[in-house]
Parts: C-alpha cells; sequence; structure tokens
C-alpha cells in the first residue's frame, strides 16, 4: 500500500490538512469571543438565578425552617442553629454578604443581624428564642424568617421578578411590588421609548446626510464622509460633556437664543441634566452608525434608476416612494437595528447629561453593579435587555430578512 493511499485510509489528506489549518487560523479568534463574550455571559444569566451566599452560610438554619408552617414562629431549634450560625458568619466575615441578602427581601434586616451578632456574644446557652428576641424584636416576627428562607434558595426567580417590579409573598404566590417601589418597568418602557425615539431622529438627519454624501462629487463626497467619521476620532466622554458646554443654562446654545431675542435673558431653557440633553446628545453620537449603513446602500443605487422613473412620468416624491425608497431599505434597518441596540445599552451619555429625568434603564443596572452590589438583580436587568435585543433581531429577521442587512456592494 502506497504512502498516499495510507493517508488516505487513515482520513489524513490535502483536505483534511487545509481544516485543520483553518481550524488553528480561527481558533485564537474562538478562544478570544469565549473568554471576553460567552463566559462573561454566561456568568451573568448564571449570577440572575443562582444565589449560594444565605444557603452556604445558614445550612442548619434552612433546615430548621422547611418543615415551619409559615404562621407560628419557628421552633426553637431554628433560633439555636441562627444563633450559632450568625456568629459562625460574624467569625468568617460573611456576616455582611448574608445580611444584605436578606435585607433585599425585608428592609432592616441588615441591622438586625448586626446587633444579634454583637450581643450573643456574651450568650452560652438557651433559650435562644428569648436571648434573640431580647437583642431585636423583628427574630419574633414571622416576616424575618420568611426573608431568610426566601433568602436561603440557591436557585431562584426573585431577581427577574424584582426586575419586572413584581415579588412572592409569604403564601408563595407573585404579586405587584408596592407602588413606591415600581420603577424597573417605568425605567424599562422609557429605555425603549428614548431609544425608539433616537432611532428616529437619527433616521430624519441621516437619511438626507447619506443621500448628500452618495451624490456628490468624489472629492467632496469624500470631505463629507471624513466630517461624519470625526466622531469616532474624539472621545465619547469629550464629545458628552461639550453638550453641556452647549446646552447648560449659561451655556452657548442660550446665549445665542437670547442675542437673536428668541427668549429673554430671565427665561433660558433648561436643555441638560434632563430627557432632552439624553435625546440630544445620544442623537449626536450615534448618527454616524445611521449615516454609514445608508451611504453604503445608496452608493450602490444607479442613478439611471431615478431617470427612468422621471421618463415614465413619475413625479420626483413618487419616483423616491416608490423607486429610490424600497432600494434602501436594507440601509434604513441595518443603521435602525444598530443604532436602536446602541441605546438601548447607553450609559456614560444619559449619566452626564440625563440627570434625574434623563437616566435609562442601563444607569440602574451599574448603580446594583457598583453601588448597591446587588449583582443578582444587575444580571436580571442586563438579561431581560438581551432578550429585548434578541426579539428584535428575530423581528428583524422575519420582517426584512437579515441576509438583506447589507451595506453595500
Amino acid at each position: 500500500m502506497t504512502a498516499r493511499r495510507r493517508r488516505r485510509v487513515a482520513g489524513v489528506g490535502p483536505g483534511y490538512r487545509e481544516r485543520l489549518r483553518a481550524l488553528g487560523l480561527v481558533l485564537p479568534l474562538l478562544i478570544f469571543l469565549g473568554v471576553t463574550f460567552l463566559a462573561p455571559l454566561g456568568t451573568m444569566l448564571l449570577r440572575s438565578v443562582y444565589d449560594p451566599v444565605v444557603a452556604d452560610a445558614l445550612p442548619a438554619t434552612l433546615t430548621a425552617l422547611r418543615a415551619w408552617d409559615g404562621e407560628a414562629l419557628p421552633p426553637e431549634a431554628a433560633y439555636e442553629a441562627a444563633a450559632r450560625e450568625i456568629a459562625t458568619a460574624r467569625e468568617t466575615r460573611t456576616l455582611g454578604q448574608v445580611a444584605s441578602r436578606a435585607n433585599r427581601l425585608q428592609s432592616g434586616l441588615r441591622g438586625v443581624f448586626t446587633r444579634t451578632a454583637r450581643d450573643l456574644r456574651e450568650v452560652t446557652g438557651g433559650p435562644w428564642r428569648e436571648a434573640m428576641a431580647a437583642s431585636d424584636s423583628a427574630w419574633v416576627d414571622p416576616g424575618t424568617w420568611h426573608a431568610i428562607r426566601a433568602a436561603g434558595e440557591r436557585f431562584t426567580a426573585r431577581h427577574y421578578l424584582n426586575a419586572v417590579d413584581m415579588r412572592r409573598v409569604a403564601d408563595g404566590s407573585v404579586a405587584r411590588q408596592p407602588e413606591e417601589r415600581r420603577i424597573y418597568l417605568p425605567l424599562l418602557w422609557r429605555t425603549l421609548l428614548v431609544s425608539l425615539a433616537i432611532t428616529v431622529f437619527c433616521l430624519i438627519l441621516g437619511y438626507p446626510i447619506a443621500h448628500l454624501i452618495a451624490h456628490a462629487k468624489p472629492g467632496r463626497a469624500g470631505l463629507l464622509l471624513a466630517l461624519v467619521l470625526v466622531p469616532f476620532w474624539t472621545s465619547l466622554l469629550v464629545r458628552t460633556t461639550s453638550w453641556i458646554v452647549l446646552l447648560q443654562t449659561q451655556g452657548v446654545v442660550n446665549d445665542l437664543l437670547v442675542a437673536i431675542g428668541l427668549v429673554g435673558d430671565d427665561g433660558r431653557l433648561s436643555m441638560v441634566y434632563n430627557m432632552t440633553g439624553t435625546l440630544v446628545a445620544m442623537t449626536h453620537v450615534l448618527l454616524p452608525f445611521m449615516v454609514l449603513p445608508l451611504y453604503s446602500v445608496m452608493r450602490s443605487i444607479p442613478p439611471l434608476h431615478m431617470r427612468a422613473a422621471a421618463s415614465m412620468g413619475a413625479t420626483p416624491a413618487q419616483a423616491f416612494r416608490r423607486v429610490y425608497w424600497p432600494q434602501t431599505l436594507p440601509g434604513v434597518g441595518a443603521g435602525s437595528l444598530l443604532v436602536f441596540i446602541l441605546a438601548i445599552g447607553y450609559y456614560i451619555t444619559p449619566a452626564l447629561v440625563g440627570g434625574s429625568s434623563g437616566q435609562l434603564i442601563s444607569n440602574m443596572v451599574a448603580y446594583h453593579m457598583q453601588t448597591s452590589l446587588n449583582w443578582g438583580l444587575a444580571a436580571a436587568l442586563g438579561a431581560l435587555l438581551l432578550v429585548g435585543v434578541l426579539v428584535l433581531y428575530l423581528l428583524y429577521d422575519r420582517l426584512i430578512g437579515v441576509e438583506r442587512m447589507s451595506l453595500g456592494s
């Protein structure tokens, strides 16, 4: 048997070597995507449903609460287990994490755990119910134990319930949060509406700009395209803070309006640290993402089509509506989808120019990641945004088709 025949029998041939070479070239990219995208994404999704801190710190307490009916006070065994495990958690420096998770379900429990751990240092024996009740009356409230039992679930949907302003009550049913705590759904709807408005503004502004560039002479088109690309060469932070200078009450825009007499000096407009500032700054930042796909598609449309429509008696409006506009839909779809997805997740711009009324859901995600350290809720909010983006992508694919998301040829 020849060497070539033996390689073929073993499955090692020129085609096999080519596949190995291709895999070797792609492997660094796959590793990079796995480390920087898939692993963080998987960790986020896991954190949104998995929280073992309380279960690991209070296992005996949770075991004693399994047979509890939830109406009367728990048995003495639950108090004894809780007292011993709270003391152990204090020694291992995990009490703060346990108290934080219980406090998310019932306000005030962080202080209860801290005081109880401090007061029980001098207690050597039972009865533990009286000792813990003497430290804080919350221990004779069944709601405290409901919160501990709920916080002790390793796998839980409470973060997703909180993300849609819902909660699980003591009897196990799901109910809406009190009105003063319903903040996430209104913020989510505001984010969607603001993203949609920014997409519309970018389309209204970007379509004529892209048309102008696509039909300009080569030299002028290059200059106009460079002006569109200038924002990409400037720091996002610089672009955003420049709008603060322009839009503030004593800023350039208000000074100009006062100078031409449109507003009085005592009637200057408030255009920053509110929703107006968010809309203006984000439209400016995201406009190039609309112009570039539109320009690429418009550049590939032959001018002969509009001349042919005019020769057949169509008015300019009819020719645009029936000939030109349909051919630019791939660019419209690509630019709109890109701008909308980017707008949903924007954080820096709303944080700097939005104020309290111009904040989006991304700012709340950042708050829970950096300040409240409620990573489970932050992950649930992020997962909801991810699902929204996927639904939007699938809807676009069904209505228009991803294969038509062309940047021109």
